[in-house]
């Protein structure tokens, strides 16, 4: 039995590792072409740069990007958790009120649905003429990246909830408070969660685009200004490094996702 899902995994294993080898495969050859030279630069180019990036001294050589890595990381980092946290810590209750109220419904749901398609990038000059160029505008478009994807999984999740649940519930005596907060809420748990898995994929969108235009550090500022300077290992680095970020991330909401919801594993054994 041992054996049998060592086998499995490392069958798991083989399938998730082949595709990216075929990508790295085609890119290599790709980059090897003289007509792509400049353009784009092999994986061997792109890790000797993102080397540099990472491991180099700062303010040796004319390389702007020697050693800025770790803190153009940080930088978007934080602002992806305030503005992330800010749209959960709204989205959620909202999302739950609106699911379950007809009255808060009719209130707020129109001007959600209303605003919800204008997209990030529509926001950029309100962000700018309103906030300026500093951090506070970007957490903003971040906060607004999130919050739809919350808010409307939310409320979908608390209007599913099952209806004999909550008939019980009233059966025994429970309020509207606390049929909301030991009823709704942990039925609704699943969509919210993934309202904040899809939230946070698009905090990770909003922040590089926010970082372009809106603020002067960042992995989106780094990405921006590397194109400009004509260095595009550095572009494909940055890339990189944004989708490494935006799986590790994911993959927390998902660890927090299996602590809080075993009874689903649990379900599904």
């Amino acid at each position: 039995m041992l054996l049998m899902n060592k086998a499995v995994h490392l069958k798991r294993l083989l399938l998730g590792l082949l595709v990216p080898a075929i990508v790295l495969l085609l890119w290599q050859w790709t980059g090897s072409q003289p007509n792509m030279a400049g353009i784009m630069p092999t994986p061997l180019k792109v890790l000797e740069g993102w080397h540099s990036w990472i491991f180099g001294s700062p303010g040796l050589g004319l390389n702007p990007y020697l050693g800025t890595w770790v803190s153009n990381v940080e930088y978007s980092s934080m602002r992806v958790v305030q503005g992330f946290v800010l749209a959960a810590v709204i989205g959620v209750p909202l999302g739950l009120l609106i699911g379950w109220s007809k009255l808060i419904a009719q209130m707020f749901d129109p001007l959600i649905q209303s605003l919800r398609p204008i997209p990030i990038t529509a926001w950029l000059p309100f962000s700018i003429a309103i906030f300026g160029i500093r951090d506070i505008g970007s957490i903003f478009l971040i906060f607004l990246g999130g919050f739809y994807a919350i808010v409307v999984n939310t409320t979908q999740g608390a209007r599913d909830v099952d209806r004999n649940l909550v008939r019980a519930a009233l059966m025994m005596g429970s309020s509207r408070s606390q049929l909301l907060y030991r009823v709704v809420l942990p039925a609704a748990m699943p969509s919210i969660f993934t309202g904040l898995r899809i939230g946070l994929g698009i905090s990770w969108t909003a922040v590089i685009v926010s970082e372009m235009v809106a603020v002067k550090s960042g992995l989106g500022y780094v990405l921006w200004d590397a194109y400009y300077m004509g260095r595009m290992d550095i572009v494909l680095a940055d890339m990189v490094s944004i989708g490494a970020m935006g799986f590790i991330s994911d993959r927390l909401i998902v660890f927090i996702e299996r602590k809080v919801l075993v009874w689903r594993i649990l379900q599904s054994h």
